[in-house]
């Protein structure tokens, strides 16, 4: 207490030089906000507080001691326990602020996080080092406690004096060094060693001398205000030995807490309490972990010290235990305290017998120990205890599986036998295979045998039973997984084709519902059944391969050959009426009189028939540049439904571009127009003579468009300056291409084409050893294509050119020299 008021004027002191600020709980004046306090100045007095072994629960209580409102205290405590959490460890280790239940927790899977705690110790945790190193844990006292009325006060405490009734009056007295409390007009008052209940007494005494009506209309209440701190000395086997500064209701717990605990070498169960040079008590740990007893937990006095002495026998218990660890044994105690310790056997645990390895003189021994001398066993110096776990195998159980109601693994009674097992399993299922069943039987060398029984034959008692053995498996097969699956399928004009269960007694009506019945324009007649064939001759050539039956049905699927009866594997198809057609739609577009979607009539509907349904042409049609749309389902998969001319006109671009693409990677022109979807017409040929070869027959999904009459030409490609030009009659192809700049270098001259309105592309020929070009027409699309890059020879085409040419020349002058002979 002494340091902190002396702390505290220092602070102050260096707060109005203005070279630093901090502050100290204990001395924050009432009406103070916690907020102006930044987290670098509580943590600079939480680590000055901590060194001085003052816990935070302490520093709370000092604040509130001061004065401090109750929102303000409890800000500070929530500001403290965030800096714990977010800080270092340095702040962790003297965290008091959370207050949780002991969690001693030796198992396995923590020991190796344990052992970071463990000042770097490693293998098993010590049994109660935790307790001590675990931040998380406090064991601060309670300052928020009535003050107890046996309490001893001493110099540094503070006595709250209430004075109340006819006379009323608040004192706040320190007891002085001299163990004096000073009264305000009534003098000096001795209380040093006395109890909170003596000292009470005395003080009314003394009031009621110096006229205050005490016991006549006034009563006096005596509290404690700050507590006095002691120093106590904690000293041996910890982990920071040192001179601790505790408050008065400090216990022995609250030292070894401050201390770090025993350490590595420390005992934990002989802690010595010294006072006036005689050891006073001897602290157990173990009583408080194992029973939560605290009966040598004492109250601490100034000048106390606390020495921890060395262990002198520690064993270490692993395996199938609950708590694995190593654990301390005083004198006396056996083998079954060892295991007490560790909480006991877990369930898996083989608890019939437990190995041991000794230390003898110059190396170790193994030992076993039995059961029953568990309570006998004295420990040993450096022994170490492993419980095993139980065999994953049953001394008493038999399987029985398969077309049985209730499958699974019962007890093996005393003469249990087949019929008796499948009793106790409920009994066979109707689709058992009662004919044969099998005991899989683990042989004496683990091996497997089969051992067949008649199931049905058990059962009635009509071939002898067999009585099983430990691990029989016994298995009764289902008539279901001695076959196939049986199905059947339907296919053809049904609304959900596919392959369907077969069931006993189904007919074609049957299967044609669970399918969904018929679809539209399906016929009820000449419905055809394919059956397997299972006596075919295989030596003529012209032997069935199935069995073909032809049936009909009523079409609301009443009636029918009802005697006709489907088999498993059989084959259904329903085909649709001969007559039955669906509607077909063609679109038409552009220049016409009434543009729109046409269903076909006829079957040999032709191009001018519906342009004629149409209306005929306008004034502004363009008859040469007339196309026809025609889906290519098979390359494209168009859903031909949902084409319309935007999306004629987006192909018709892709087209262009895929011809421009494959000529430039030297691919066969012809080959990507077959994919072409626009149908190159002549419309104005067949507006002038209907019903020709050139008058095509519409299908389903046609669009037939008719722009208006166009007025320019573009020029694409490998010229100097791509742009569309206008239409002139009589001008040839060369010209648009010099109005587009002429060819660039890379043109390739000779494949120059030119694509129709209507669709069709028609390509430059040679004549003589002249280029002769298409005729142009407006709205066409001139494109010249690039040149193939030209690769040079290789090394190795060089040396075989020049082979060659000297073979030649080897041959000519053999030639001439013959002729010349």
């Amino acid at each position: 207490m002494k340091y902190l008021k002396v702390l505290f004027t220092l602070i102050i002191l260096i707060t109005a030089a203005g070279k630093f600020t901090t502050v100290n709980a204990q001395n924050i004046p009432a009406g103070t906000s916690i907020d102006q306090y930044s987290d670098a100045q509580l943590k600079l007095y939480l680590q000055q507080a901590q060194a001085q072994g003052l816990s935070d629960a302490q520093i709370i209580q000092q604040a509130q001691t001061r004065g401090l409102s109750a929102d303000q205290v409890a800000k500070l405590q929530q500001r403290i326990a965030s800096i714990r959490k977010t800080g270092s460890n340095n702040y962790v280790a003297g965290d008091t602020t959370q207050s949780q239940s002991r969690k001693v927790n030796y198992g396995s899977d923590t020991i190796s996080a344990q052992n970071s705690l463990n000042n770097g110790i490693k293998g098993p945790q010590i049994f109660g080092a935790d307790l001590f190193r675990n931040g998380t844990i406090s064991s601060a006292p309670n300052l928020r406690l009535a003050t107890p009325v046996n309490y001893i006060l001493g110099p540094d405490d503070q006595l709250r004096i209430n004075v109340y009734g006819n006379s009323i009056v608040n004192w706040n007295l320190n007891v002085t060094p001299e163990g004096n409390i000073n009264i305000p007009g009534v003098g000096p008052l001795n209380v040093v060693g006395k109890t909170i209940e003596q000292a009470t007494q005395s003080i009314k005494t003394k009031l009621a001398v110096n006229k205050y009506a005490i016991g006549k209309g006034t009563d006096v209440k005596v509290t404690l205000g700050d507590i006095r701190t002691i120093k106590v000395r904690v000293v041996g086997e910890v982990v920071k030995p040192n001179t601790y500064n505790l408050q008065s209701f400090a216990t022995v717990f609250d030292a070894l807490y401050s201390s770090g605990g025993p350490s590595n070498n420390g005992t934990f169960r002989q802690i010595e309490i010294i006072r006036g040079n005689q050891i006073i008590r001897k602290l157990d740990v173990y009583d408080f972990i194992v029973s939560g007893s605290q009966k040598d937990n004492i109250s601490l006095k100034d000048q106390d010290i606390i020495r921890v002495p060395t262990y002198r026998t520690r064993v270490e218990l692993s395996g199938e235990v609950k708590i694995p660890a190593l654990f301390e044994v005083l004198p006396g105690e056996t083998l079954q305290n060892v295991i007490d310790f560790a909480g006991g056997f877990t369930e898996q645990a083989y608890t019939a017998r437990i190995k041991v390895q000794q230390v003898s003189d110059q190396q170790r021994r193994l030992g076993d120990i039995i059961e029953s001398d568990y309570k006998n066993y004295i420990p040993l110096r450096g022994d170490k205890y492993i419980v095993d776990k139980i065999l994953d195998r049953y001394e008493n159980r038999v399987t029985i599986s398969g077309a049985v109601f209730r499958p699974d693994q019962y007890e093996l009674q005393k003469g249990l036998t087949i019929s008796q097992l499948i009793k106790n399993a409920g009994g066979i299922k109707e689709d058992a295979f009662t004919g044969r069943g099998n005991i899989t039987r683990l042989k004496p060398d683990n091996t497997t045998e089969q051992v067949s029984f008649d199931v049905l034959g058990v059962i009635n008692h009509t071939v002898p039973d067999i009585t099983l053995q430990r691990e029989d498996v016994v298995n009764i097969a289902s008539i279901f997984d001695l076959r196939d699956k049986y199905t059947v399928n339907i296919q053809g004009e049904v609304r959900n084709a596919g392959q369907f269960a077969y069931e006993e007694n189904m007919t074609v009506q049957d299967l044609i519902i669970k399918a969904g019945g018929l679809s539209e324009g399906a016929s009820p007649k000449r419905i055809e059944v394919a059956r397997r064939v299972t006596d075919s001759n295989p030596l003529a050539t012209n032997s069935y391969v199935a069995k073909v039956f032809n049936i009909d049905i009523d079409p609301t699927l009443k009636n029918g050959d009802t005697n006709f009866k489907l088999v498993p594997y059989d084959q259904v198809s329903v085909y649709m009426l001969p007559g039955y057609q669906a509607q077909k739609t063609v679109k038409i577009e552009g220049e016409v009189l009434l543009p729109g979607p046409y269903t076909i009539e006829k079957k040999n509907e032709k191009i001018s028939d519906i342009i004629v349904r149409a209306g005929g042409l306008t004034a502004s049609a363009d008859v040469e540049g007339g196309t026809l749309k025609r889906s290519n389902i098979a390359i494209l998969g168009i859903d031909k439904s949902k084409v319309d001319t935007t999306g004629i006109e987006k192909e018709h671009a892709n087209q262009i571009k895929r011809l421009q693409q494959a000529n430039k990677a030297t691919t066969n022109i012809d080959s990507l127009q077959t994919r072409n979807d626009y149908v190159g017409i002549d419309l104005k040929k067949i507006l002038e003579k209907p019903g020709t070869s050139s008058d095509l027959i519409l299908e389903d999904g046609d669009i037939l468009r008719i722009p208006k009459k166009q007025q320019i030409v573009r020029v694409n490609g490998e010229v100097l300056y791509p742009s569309a030009v206008v239409f002139e009659k009589g001008k040839a192809f060369s010209s648009y291409v010099s109005n587009a700049g002429g060819y660039s270098p890379k043109a390739l001259k000779s494949r120059a084409y030119i694509v129709y309105p209507n669709g069709t592309v028609k390509g430059t020929h040679k004549f003589l050893f002249f280029n002769s070009h298409p005729s142009v027409r407006p709205g066409s699309e001139i494109y010249v294509p690039l040149k193939p890059e030209k690769k040079g020879l290789g090394a190795t085409e060089v040396v075989g050119i020049t082979t060659g040419v000297a073979s030649i020349g080897a041959v000519l002058l053999g030639v001439i020299t013959l002729m010349k002979k």
